[in-house]
């Protein structure tokens, strides 16, 4: 049983209290917290670190909401709550094997390998909270802990690598979303169980998705792939290559606006790269997407079997700002196609009303 007192100081209106929380032995079990008055005559912090009100982009100060019960997160998450001001954080340090990077054997999980969910009050939403977190995952981990994560309702943004050499391959996998903090801890937890129930059910991990070998020259027929996802693609060598271009300002030609093929030609379009042969396919490419189109995109395309990469940028100084997502399926090339498809119609490709 392991017990560590805090102190915590919740909005400029509230007294100083302390908060202490006890944990058991028991990694499944959480942690449960008490607040108490600090004593008489105990300093306040500087009025700077205790902030009752946060500006907003538009310059506005608005209020934050009540302040968040850490047992509330304890019991949602199932993980061991910090406070640090306004913010409860709960991390999960990944110790279910050894990491090795670059020679570095066992490589501890201080040194960046723990998964860790943060909630904080919001301005204007009343009770409502905001969660931002990493989700240390191997790369057999990532698409199942990113289904749970959209099904329960958080949002992903990022997703990329933060080492090199390392073994095994080791991706960062950033959440978020706004809401009650028990359907939030909730769906925190919803990821983590994912990312478990795939070591559990298999304690090496994957080298593959598991999908028969592609070997030899493509046999991929265009004809179909032109008709399903409406535009005409390129071939070669049996390979199949369709494009969906967008339309932005970019602050690194000087404000210029680019569209269409010279889009394509800059590398701010939509891709789709088929390779294999009809019945046994696999497609690769690149998705631009703005904020709001980028969480449907990635139901789209997790909701028809096709992975997902990685999350990035890939310029600045762009509008609309794009996210491009980096993807990878196998299977029959017209139903790839299709749920590729469905998620192009997602966003505002310059063909998409002609």
């Amino acid at each position: 049983m392991n017990r560590y007192v805090f102190a915590c100081f919740l909005g400029i209106a509230s007294a100083p209290v302390t908060i202490s929380c006890t944990s058991s032995n028991d990694a499944t079990a959480p942690a449960t917290c008490e607040t108490s008055p600090l004593p008489d005559g105990a300093a306040a912090p500087p009025d700077d670190a205790t902030p009752d009100a946060w500006v907003a982009e538009a310059g506005e100060a608005g209020a934050l909401g009540p302040a968040i019960d850490p047992n509330a997160v304890a019991s949602a998450t199932g993980g061991t709550p910090q406070v640090t001001g306004h913010i409860v954080k709960v991390s999960f340090p990944r110790t279910d094997m050894p990491f090795t990077i670059d020679n570095w054997t066992a490589m501890p999980p201080f040194m960046g390998l723990t998964s860790y969910a943060a909630f904080t009050p919001t301005i204007g939403q009343g009770d409502h909270v905001a969660v931002m977190g990493d989700l240390v995952l191997l790369e057999d981990e990532v698409n199942p802990t990113m289904s749970a994560a959209l099904d329960a309702g958080l949002e992903v943004t990022a997703l990329h690598n933060h080492f090199f050499f390392d073994t095994p391959h080791v991706y960062f996998m950033h959440i978020g979303g706004h809401g009650p903090v028990d359907k939030l801890g909730g769906a925190v937890k919803a990821a983590l169980d994912a990312q478990k129930a795939v070591r559990q059910a298999q304690a090496t991990p994957s080298t593959n998705f598991g999908a028969a070998p592609i070997s030899g020259m493509s046999q991929i027929d265009a004809a179909p792939l032109d008709a399903a996802l409406g535009v005409t693609g390129t071939a070669q060598a049996g390979m199949y290559k369709a494009s969906f271009p967008r339309t932005i300002t970019s602050e690194m030609c000087g404000g210029c606006t680019l569209s269409g093929s010279e889009s394509a030609t800059m590398g701010i379009y939509t891709w789709a790269a088929f390779g294999g042969t009809n019945d046994g396919a696999a497609v690769d490419g690149d998705f631009a997407a703005t904020d709001t189109e980028l969480q449907p995109v990635l139901k789209a395309l997790r909701g028809g079997g096709i992975n997902i990469v990685s999350i990035h940028h890939h310029m600045t100084g762009d509008s609309p700002r794009l996210v491009f997502l980096h993807y990878w399926g196998r299977g029959p090339a017209a139903q790839l196609a299709a749920t590729v498809k469905s998620a192009v119609e997602l966003t505002a490709w310059d063909g998409k009303h002609m």
